[in-house]
């Protein structure tokens, strides 16, 4: 192995992590490394001509380690075959632990820090039976003791959002460099304006799609399709078993994801502090507006060319990520692209921003939508990343 290195954590589903690795692998003539892969989960033609090679962590580590997929992992990264490739980067929350096997530059392409170890870990706790806590937290100290060490090796630290790259500063208190992830925007285009609203985040507790849910069960008028799945999938089935106006896909191919983005009326999205996010980007590229929420990676997408208010008579001033301005009343808050529900929203910040998001207000702003997209199209992506590899600055 003395191409350049593309590590990421694993490939066990198509997601923006992936794509992401997929792309700088086939950009840059690297190979493509991972923990685990399950290539049955991939349509053809996903890796765009790069065949990753997978650790199979989940069969190749000792058997005293299969009880925790976090050891499995750590254990195959730990012990990555010899290789003496130019560069790597490093993609994800484990790929980092092959540091010692690696020689070269090393960039870590960090998506966030484990947010089990860090901003989420007692919200994450509470996920778990009481019984498992003392267990779980013993596995987050030595994972945090390893991540760390592992951090401290790389040249340069790169994130995909300034969300991200504070999250850096803050728990790890290194400076980053961000380089927004590439989005396959010319997958995405405008096709009609159909009847329904469309949540695409994966369904677990942090995505809070079962807020999106609960709210359409109130709007028996308003029609809603969710297609994704996860954890919750089957919590927010039953939750909308007698609402015959919430359709629920689960996982769907890329085809009749394009088709739905490109007739529904909006998005909808609203996850706890997102990283970045692709599902609002690809919205926008397809000029569907997102119903969106006030934190994390939306607010620099949807919300970053400021917000002004819609709703009530307090307001007060909010800035973008890039010190754009707008202004908000503490509730919904409106930007070219989108409405923006307030930070930790409750059902009924949904409803009212379902109800103003109308059918035509979203089509005046498709313009908008389109021309923001293109933002964060992976020529961008890759004219960013040359410039980290070949060791330029990026400006921030």
């Amino acid at each position: 192995m003395n191409r350049p290195l593309v590590l990421h954590d694993f490939l066990n589903a198509p997601d923006g992590g992936g794509r992401v690795a997929a792309i700088l692998a086939q950009s840059f003539d690297a190979e493509l490394w991972t923990g685990e892969l399950n290539k049955a989960a991939f349509p053809v033609n996903y890796f765009k001509g790069v065949t990753p090679q997978s650790l199979e962590a989940y069969k190749s580590t000792p058997v005293w380690l299969k009880f925790s997929k976090i050891f499995q992992l750590w254990w195959a990264f730990a012990h990555f075959p010899k290789a003496s490739p130019s560069w790597t980067v490093f993609s994800g929350s484990f790929s980092p632990l092959a540091h010692k096997k690696i020689p070269g530059r090393k960039i870590f392409y960090c998506l966030t820090p484990p947010r089990l170890l860090y901003d989420q870990k007692a919200f994450l706790l509470k996920q778990v039976s009481p019984w498992q806590r003392p267990f779980l937290k013993g596995v987050m100290t030595l994972y945090r003791t390893a991540y760390e060490h592992a951090i401290a090796q790389m040249d340069r630290v790169v994130t995909i959002s300034q969300t991200v790259r504070k999250r850096i500063k803050r728990y790890l208190g290194y400076d980053s460099v961000v380089v927004y992830p590439a989005c396959e925007v010319e997958r995405f285009a405008w096709i009609e304006q159909g009847d329904f609203y469309l949540s695409t985040a994966r369904v677990d507790p942090l995505k809070r799609v079962d807020l999106i849910v609960r709210a359409f069960k109130q709007l028996p008028d308003k029609r809603l399709v969710v297609v994704s799945g996860g954890s919750d999938l089957d919590k927010i089935k039953a939750i909308a078993a007698d609402s015959p106006n919430i359709d629920i896909l689960g996982w769907v191919n890329e085809e009749m994801l394009e088709d739905l983005m490109g007739r529904c009326i909006a998005t909808v999205y609203i996850p706890r502090d997102e990283d970045f996010g692709m599902s609002p980007v690809e919205s926008m590229a397809a000029g569907k507006p997102v119903i969106g929420v006030r934190e994390g990676g939306v607010m620099e997408t949807v919300g970053n060319r400021g917000l002004r208010s819609e709703v009530g008579s307090r307001r007060s001033e909010v800035r973008g990520e890039r010190g754009n301005r707008g202004k908000h009343d503490g509730r919904m808050a409106v930007s070219n692209c989108g409405v923006l529900v307030p930070p930790a929203p409750q059902v009924n910040d949904i409803i009212e921003a379902v109800r103003w998001m109308t059918p035509g207000r979203a089509l005046k702003m498709r313009t908008f939508c389109e021309k923001r997209a293109q933002d964060f199209s992976t020529d961008v992506f890759i004219r960013q990343m040359r410039k980290v590899i070949e060791g330029d600055s990026v400006r921030t």
